[in-house]
């Protein structure tokens, strides 16, 4: 069977909400960060749907036994905000999988030669198998650091067809990449923009999105 990499924008008023909050340039930074907190819970809820390991099992209500079925606490989740811009996510994803260990990984883009390189790795030096992997990078433009991100987790065991990347906006440059590279990828965004620009931003996109989270 060929693999696909597959893009999912869920159809959710939520998400076009905080996204269209998100996007106008007159939202305060507090407001952003708000904006991208919902972004990351509702964008993981949808992300989880299909990913998270289940078990099923017996219990029983005040009443009577029934089917259950649970999240499998024996399959690690790793959660991976790159920095800085993916921290605005963290919040939003961490509250729907509080017991995921969460490793963080600094990228950090040239803006002439927009190649991207790696300032701070706190990636563990072997994934468990099986772990689930949760990628936090609201802009997937050049698709430079999401492919040094990819490398990275590769190198440690990582499993592309158990890791799900959670975007808001994302740019063909990058989907291209990575569809070309890991086939296998799941990417969940809150839109899809046109293209980039000679500085390599998405347009129209939302603008620097650490810059504007951090209010710096």
């Amino acid at each position: 069977m060929t693999l696909q990499l597959r893009v999912y924008v869920p159809d959710h008023p939520l998400i076009k909400h905080w996204l269209a909050i998100a996007r106008d340039e007159n939202t305060p930074s507090v407001l952003f960060k708000t904006a991208m907190t919902e972004l990351g819970r509702w964008l993981t809820y949808e992300a989880a749907r299909h990913w998270l390991p289940t078990i099923d099992m017996t219990i029983k209500t005040p009443l009577a036994q029934c089917p259950a079925t649970l999240v499998n606490p024996t399959v690690p989740i790793a959660v991976i905000p790159i920095l800085r811009a993916g921290l605005a996510l963290l919040d939003g994803a961490q509250t729907l999988l509080p017991l995921a260990s969460i490793y963080h990984l600094g990228v950090v883009r040239n803006e002439e030669s927009l190649e991207a390189s790696c300032y701070l790795n706190k990636l563990p030096e072997q994934f468990t198998p099986q772990t689930r992997i949760l990628i936090l990078d609201p802009m997937l433009a050049t698709g430079g650091s999401i492919m040094l991100t990819m490398a990275e987790i590769i190198n440690r065991g990582g499993d592309p067809a158990l890791t799900q990347i959670v975007s808001v906006v994302a740019a063909p440059p990058a989907l291209r990449l990575l569809s070309e590279k890991y086939p296998s990828l799941n990417i969940y965004t809150a839109i899809i923009d046109e293209g980039l620009n000679s500085k390599g931003y998405i347009v129209p996109g939302l603008g620097d999105a650490g810059d504007r989270a951090f209010g710096t």
